[in-house]
């Protein structure tokens, strides 16, 4: 099964007094992926499934966006990527209930809720196409990613040791967390979209 937005696009924010436009990423943002990434703290990419700041990676990432296994939401201003969040699903039939979730921001757009913004798009996304469960996964130091996954209901279900290394051959524990998209729908339903946040 296919991943589809589950709204229209394009979708405009205003996050600290800045517009910014949410939408799907295709083919054609490739080059402005790249320079993104490379533009990201190495330690924040560690716990990707690819290097997304080669242009190999890029290119798998763009395949996978237009064979319909991942559906990836940019947000940009101006042309320039600001952040994203990707969802990517099994293509098994016994674990297609479950999807990869990863959101990444732009150093100097963090702290002002543009994470959290295209996590609420990812459960969206997530709910229009069926999905039961998102998971997620980052290094045990990145304190601040994971106050935030946990602020949107997010719970750890597994501790991975040493489970990356970064170029310098250190090893990092790898957190993983859950969240019970079938859970957060009935909340949404019953209470809107930011008491099912927890706003």
């Amino acid at each position: 099964m296919s991943l589809e937005s589950a709204r229209s696009y394009p979708d405009t924010r205003r996050i600290e007094g800045r517009l910014v436009t949410l939408r799907p990423m295709t083919a054609e943002d490739g080059g402005a992926m790249l320079g993104f990434s490379r533009a990201l703290p190495e330690h924040d990419l560690l716990f990707l499934p690819r290097d997304i700041t080669s242009e190999a990676g890029i290119a798998e990432w763009v395949a996978e966006i237009e064979e319909g296994e991942a559906l990836t939401i940019l947000a940009e201003d101006g042309g320039a990527i600001l952040g994203f969040s990707t969802i990517r699903r099994s293509s098994l039939r016994w674990t297609a209930h479950v999807g990869a979730l990863h959101v990444m921001v732009a150093a100097p757009m963090r702290g002002l809720g543009l994470g959290r913004v295209l996590t609420q798009e990812a459960f969206t996304n997530a709910l229009g196409m069926g999905i039961e469960k998102l998971i997620a996964q980052m290094t045990v130091d990145q304190r601040s990613a994971i106050s935030t996954f946990e602020n949107l209901g997010f719970k750890p279900e597994a501790l991975l040791r040493d489970q990356v290394k970064d170029r310098t051959g250190q090893t990092h524990d790898l957190l993983i967390l859950s969240h019970d998209v079938s859970k957060f729908q009935k909340q949404r339903n019953s209470f809107g979209m930011g008491q099912a946040f927890g706003n």
